[in-house]
């Protein structure tokens, strides 16, 4: 199950729970399946995160493969150019040309590097949309746990009752 519905399933949950009487924020779930149901999404999270790792590793990957094409092409340029230069009558056009073709592999590298890095701060502020979203509702999920733990431990007129939890 994805993380997100992990995470929904959890709210649903914790909506989902009688309150706990003459309390409005305070309710009552099953412990046990709801720490289960966070174990399972800490479980999930490290996969996630993998992702973004093999992600990056992509991107270097995508940018050290669009350098090296970058100096092949300028290499390419470099060496018509000198082959150029050595003849004379068109020792001109051929300086422009080698020009061209190094502007342009350093146009379509720069090119490439902007794409994989729009594509990589895409994906990251994904995911990072997903760790905040995942993370707030852990908090959430935390504070409501020590709250019943708190309600838990209260010792009014019904101490001798059992929590129903």
């Amino acid at each position: 199950m994805d993380p997100l519905d992990r995470i929904d399933e959890i709210i649903a949950m914790v909506e989902a729970a009688r309150s706990v009487p003459m309390s409005r924020t305070n309710f009552l779930f099953d412990r046990a399946e709801m720490i289960a149901l966070l174990d399972e999404l800490r479980a999930e999270l490290p996969g996630d995160i993998r992702r973004a790792v093999a992600l990056l590793e992509e991107r270097d990957k995508i940018i050290d493969a669009g350098k090296r094409e970058a100096d092949r092409i300028i290499s390419e340029g470099e060496t018509e150019h000198a082959r150029l230069v050595s003849v004379n009558e068109i020792t001109v056009s051929a300086e422009h040309e080698a020009a061209r073709i190094i502007a342009e592999a350093r146009s379509e590298a720069q090119r490439l590097r902007e794409e994989v890095d729009d594509y990589v701060d895409t994906a990251l502020a994904n995911f990072e949309q997903f760790l905040t979203r995942a993370l707030a509702s852990i908090e959430r999920g935390r504070d409501k746990m020590h709250a019943l733990r708190e309600i838990g431990t209260f010792q009014g007129e019904d101490a001798e009752r059992p929590l129903p939890f």
